[in-house]
């Protein structure tokens, strides 16, 4: 689901699945006619170098330990978002 006008106090980083407040993050790329809002710089690079594979109906994997932690972390805490800043 593309973040939209609609959804002016969260957002959801299409990359790692953060939620970020488009209000205090200045990582914003405007792709397809939607714009994306990024919780980390890193984020917004791999979105900008291969925006089609963060885009989709797929359930977002993360990768690597640190996306675990936060898998297992969002299920124990029943499945509510994380709050990046």
């Amino acid at each position: 689901m593309p973040n939209s006008a609609a959804s002016k106090n969260k957002a959801v980083d299409p990359v790692c699945g953060m939620t970020v407040e488009p209000v205090r993050t200045g990582l914003v790329v405007a792709h397809a006619g939607c714009r994306y809002y990024f919780c980390a710089e890193a984020c917004r690079k791999a979105f900008e170098s291969k925006p089609d594979q963060y885009l989709g109906n797929k359930k977002l994997k993360r990768k690597g330990f640190w996306g675990r932690y936060l898998s297992r972390l969002e299920k124990s805490t029943g499945g509510k978002s994380l709050k990046c800043h």
